[in-house]
């Protein structure tokens, strides 16, 4: 069952980041590298998901001391996969064109990003470099998601201007707003998980 549901966060995460970039008003500064990649450069928004994933494991060994996360790039592979599918799903049925329907498909995509980070994370199981390096960052600085979050948004937007990803409005709220959603999302999360994942003597306990 844990992992089912570790699929399903990661499958509601990519539909998230899809809608976020069909919105056309700037997706988060992560995103924006992989889109700013996948223009100037070549290849598809997942395949540089895979490709960043993997310098990222690199890092976050490096700062932890300790055996690159190998299972890191399954969950990038199965992300960057469902990233793909939702972009081409999407973008051959339904393209926002007027303000507020780009404004709907950007503020829906926020949401689903900050459920489907929340749900997968409480499976502790293969988390994604991004998201472990948020955690690493969390821990080391000894703040919470919100400003662990924000640290890396910065970061990666200056990357993202760099290699022209869509910057725009969007990745303004992406940067305010993101980390703050997780860290809203996480305890609802694990309270409604744990009901299903945990014996109901332990929960309750």
């Amino acid at each position: 069952m844990k992992y089912l549901f570790y699929v399903l966060g990661l499958v509601l995460l990519s539909l998230g980041i899809a809608l976020t970039i069909l919105s056309n008003l700037g997706t988060s500064p992560f995103d924006a590298l992989l889109v700013g990649l996948a223009f100037n450069v070549g290849l598809t928004v997942g395949s540089w998901e895979v490709i960043v994933a993997a310098i990222l494991i690199g890092f976050n060994a490096l700062l932890k001391r300790q055996r690159p996360e190998i299972l890191g790039i399954m969950t990038a592979v199965i992300l960057g996969i469902s990233i793909d599918f939702w972009l081409y799903f999407l973008s051959s049925s339904v393209t926002p064109i007027e303000y507020y329907s780009q404004m709907l498909f950007f503020g829906a995509g926020l949401l689903t990003m900050g459920i489907g980070t929340a749900v997968y994370l409480h499976t502790n199981f293969a988390p994604i470099p991004v998201d472990r390096l948020t955690l690493i960052i969390k821990e080391l600085t000894k703040t919470n998601l919100f400003v662990s979050r924000t640290i890396i948004y910065l970061v990666f937007l200056m990357l993202a201007i760099l290699f022209s990803g869509p910057i725009g409005i969007g990745t303004v709220l992406t940067v305010c707003l993101g980390g703050l959603i997780l860290n809203a999302c996480m305890p609802v999360t694990a309270r409604t998980l744990d009901r299903v994942l945990l014996p109901k003597s332990t929960v309750m306990h």
